[in-house]
C-alpha cells in the first residue's frame, strides 16, 4: 500500500503513557522516553513514507507553541492553554484538505471521536506498537535478504538499532 501522501497524527504523551517500555522509562526520564519514541516513529516514517506529525502538550516542556524538524519528523509544541486534543483538531482540519488519508494516534476515546467526525482515521497507541512492530520485522527481513553472502562478516553481528543508526546518519539524521 503505498502511504506516501498519508499524514500520521500522534498524540506523544497519550502514546508515550501507552506504551509499556515507555511508560517505564518515563518515571525515570520523560525526555528520554520522548526521544525514544521519536526514534521508533522516525524509523516508522521512513518505511512507511508516511508524514509523521508528533504532538506534545507544551505544559511539559519549556517553551510553547513551537513546531520544528527532528528526524523528518513534524514535532508540534501545542500554545499556551491548548491541549493536545485541540492541537490535533486543529491540525486535522488544515490537513485534511491537502492529503489523501489522515491518521490520528491516540488511545484518548473522545480524542478518537473528535478525529473521526473531521474526516481522519482513527488508529489506537495499541495499533500503532503493533504496526511498529510488523514495520521492524519487515526491515529486518529485507537487511537479512539483502545482506551479500561472505563479503562482510561484520554484517552479521550488528543488530537491527546499529543498523538503524547507521543508514540515519547516511541520510544525513542525527
Amino acid at each position: 500500500m503505498n502511504r506516501r501522501n498519508d499524514v500520521l497524527l500522534v498524540d506523544g504523551y497519550n502514546i508515550i503513557g501507552a506504551w509499556p517500555e515507555l511508560e517505564k522509562l518515563k518515571e525515570y526520564d520523560l525526555e528520554d522516553a520522548r526521544d525514544k519514541l521519536l526514534d521508533m516513529l522516525a524509523d516508522y516514517q521512513g518505511f512507511t513514507g508516511m508524514q509523521v506529525y508528533v504532538v506534545f502538550d507544551a505544559h511539559q516542556v519549556p517553551g510553547l507553541g513551537k513546531t520544528f524538524k527532528q528526524h523528518k519528523l513534524t514535532i508540534v509544541y501545542t500554545k499556551e492553554k491548548e491541549t493536545a486534543d485541540e492541537c490535533i483538531e486543529r491540525l486535522c482540519n488544515e490537513l485534511m484538505a491537502r492529503r489523501r488519508n489522515l491518521y490520528v494516534a491516540t488511545s484518548d476515546l473522545v480524542e478518537q471521536h473528535v478525529a473521526f467526525g473531521k474526516g481522519a482515521l482513527r488508529i489506537s497507541a495499541r495499533e500503532l506498537l503493533i504496526d511498529i512492530g510488523q514495520n521492524r520485522k519487515a526491515i529486518e527481513q529485507s537487511i537479512r535478504e539483502e545482506k551479500p553472502q561472505k563479503r562482510n562478516s561484520v554484517d552479521q553481528n550488528i543488530s537491527l538499532d546499529v543498523w538503524s543508526k547507521l543508514e540515519r546518519l547516511r541520510r544525513g539524521e542525527k
